[in-house]
Parts: C-alpha cells; structure tokens; sequence
C-alpha cells in the first residue's frame, strides 16, 4: 500500500510503501520521540521516495550520533529520519500521513535503548 506524507508546511513531500493494515508501528518513549509525538513506521529505503524538499532538510544528532534526525527548516517538522535501531530503513512519522492507516502499535522503551534494542522484532 503507498502512502504520501510529509511536512506542515509542505516543502518536504515523501511517498512510501508499506504492508497492508494494519500497519507496524513503534511508540517510542526515548526524549526526542516522546517531546516530537513521532510514532514510528519503518519503511526500508528501497520503498520510500523523497518527492520534494531535499535542500528543505536539516539533520540533528545526539547521543551516539548513530541517527540521523531530518527536520524541514521551515516549519521544524521531523516527518522521517535515519534511525539508529533500523540502518536499512527510514522511519516515517505517522503522523505526518495524508492519511492514517490502521496501526498495529508496539511500545519501545527507547529510554533505555540498549535493552529495549536486543528485544526489538527487526525485520530480516
């Protein structure tokens, strides 16, 4: 199923390909996640598409510096980043959808992110 999405203000523009619904989800309880409202659908890059807005992203990394955090710098929003758990793969903020599919949600307590890591059901 393809989607579209992108930022508030609409400079950053992506399509992706995800399963049918109910769609996999992680809610993310790290500090960034949790202060941003960004829950997580993992989409490998060979099935995710920047349609606009590559010269609108800016990047921000913390703590291992691992991911890679995209935001638009016009409106400031994080719509899909780089994410560490995940090197094959962005992570499209759901809630940064056109349309919001039904979500199969998993919590990941990404506060503690090392033990939260090796409980992780990552794709294979």
């Amino acid at each position: 199923m393809k989607l579209g999405g992108g930022c508030h203000c609409g400079a950053v523009r992506f399509e992706a390909e995800v399963l049918e619904p109910p769609v996999p989800a992680l809610d993310c309880n790290c500090s960034v996640c949790r202060m941003t409202g960004f829950l997580h659908i993992v989409v490998p890059h060979s099935d995710f598409e920047l349609v606009t807005g590559r010269d609108a992203l800016i990047s921000y990394r913390f703590g291992t510096g691992t991911a890679e955090h995209l935001f638009c710098r016009h409106c400031g929003v994080k719509s899909f980043y780089q994410p560490r758990s995940h090197p094959d793969a962005w992570s499209v903020n759901a809630n940064c959808l056109d349309e919001m599919p039904e979500l199969a949600i998993e919590r990941f307590d990404g506060a503690n992110w090392e033990a939260a890591a090796d409980k992780l059901h990552l794709p294979s």
